[in-house]
């Protein structure tokens, strides 16, 4: 009869936690994430979207009506201030920014960072348009935003939208963050 020890005994366990009990975890709470709100209607083309009015960057209130009539939009989600994928993807942005000006658009990022977050983020990659801050999700939600990962990360999209106030362009992809730049300006010059 194999006998065990009790080193042996934490191997099993950890594997057992790692190979079995986690998936199952991740799954749960991805599934348990990925449940929309029935009452709230997804923001797709055609749509028009909702007022709102977060901080920005400054910590000063930035109503989106202040803007619509006058401007293009580009509306991105990200997942998180600082982070590899997020950094590329402002920096695109960033780079790209005189052709959005150029296409009379506005480029506002949204996460649940803080208003000191996104303040700090626009200073280190000198970043030169607006972030606001969505702390409960409550507008991430509006759109309907998905999760991703399992419902363990927000998303990440860009909401294309024209002076009206409708959406023209959608482009969801978490993985390929510097694409939502070249989505957004082929959107914006008729492509």
């Amino acid at each position: 009869m194999f006998l065990m020890r009790p080193e042996n005994h934490k191997v099993n366990i950890k594997k057992y936690f790692t190979g079995f009990l986690l998936p199952v975890f991740i799954i749960i709470v991805g599934c348990s994430q990925n449940k929309t709100d029935k009452s709230m209607k997804k923001i797709t083309v055609g749509s028009r979207i909702p007022g709102f009015t977060l901080q920005d960057q400054n910590g000063k209130p930035f109503a989106i009506d202040s803007v619509l009539g006058k401007k293009n939009l580009v509306i991105y989600f990200y997942p998180k201030d600082d982070t590899p994928g997020c950094t590329k993807e402002a920096c695109a942005f960033r780079d790209q920014f005189e052709d959005f000006t150029n296409a009379d658009a506005l480029v506002i990022g949204i996460s649940s960072d803080d208003v000191e977050s996104h303040s700090k983020f626009m200073e280190k990659y000198n970043l030169r348009f607006t972030l606001l801050s969505d702390p409960d999700g409550k507008l991430r939600k509006q759109f309907g935003v998905p999760s991703s990962f399992f419902g363990l990360m927000p998303g990440r999209v860009t909401y294309v939208v024209n002076k009206e106030g409708v959406v023209i362009h959608i482009f969801n992809s978490q993985m390929n963050s510097e694409k939502h730049t070249e989505e957004a300006l082929k959107a914006l010059n008729g492509g």
